[in-house]
């Protein structure tokens, strides 16, 4: 199922979508990961943003 950008609601941006390069992309930069280590994040500990940021 593809990501609506039109309904950018609280539950869209409270996970990070493996699915899409921009926020896979977007949250490496900030903390200065690669895009396989996000990747091997969101595998390990879901894609719930606040988890994935502490």
């Amino acid at each position: 199922m593809t990501d609506d950008k039109n309904k950018l609601g609280y539950q869209d941006r409270s996970q990070v979508s493996g699915d899409q390069e921009y926020e896979v992309g977007y949250f490496a930069s900030k903390f200065g990961l690669s895009i396989p280590q996000v990747r091997e994040l969101i595998a390990k500990h879901g894609n719930d943003r606040d988890t994935m940021e502490r």
